[in-house]
């Protein structure tokens, strides 16, 4: 098996507004684990990234831009440092993931326990079978 770098490349970032708005509007689940929901969804595979990723941290929770920053920036290296949970598990599936993380609390948190929270919240993914709706979802989205 080849070593892969642990790196977020821009593929794995999610930018379409019309992926992000069908995300949010149907076909998606969605589970928290405090601090961080997390919604996500199966999309069409391709060449890209089998998980595209996107954080939102919330202005109304954080007016400055350096607090909202620091907890981006430390959800993308637990997600970063942990991603292989997903890959591997993506490998053998007919569908790639979309996923979104978004803040809950008020408070900052220690990197050690973000990254504790993500590594529960890639394995519950990880476990989940998506087949059944992407089968069903003749529309599902396109990843690239």
């Amino acid at each position: 098996m080849t070593e892969e770098k642990a790196t977020l490349r821009k593929a794995e970032r999610m930018h379409k507004r019309s992926i992000i708005n069908k995300l949010f509007e149907s076909g998606s689940k969605s589970f928290p684990i405090f601090p961080i929901r997390t919604v996500f969804m199966p999309a069409k595979k391709d060449g890209e990234a089998p998980v595209s990723i996107l954080i939102s941290v919330p202005k109304r929770l954080f007016k400055r831009a350096v607090k909202r920053n620091r907890i981006k920036r430390q959800i993308r290296e637990a997600f970063r440092k942990n991603k292989h949970i997903l890959h591997s598990a993506l490998q053998e599936k007919p569908y790639n993931l979309v996923i979104a993380f978004i803040w809950l609390d008020k408070e900052l948190h220690d990197s050690t326990e973000i990254e504790n929270k993500m590594k529960s919240i890639l394995y519950r993914i990880a476990e989940k079978d998506f087949r059944p709706l992407f089968d069903a979802n003749a529309q599902t989205t396109d990843v690239s």
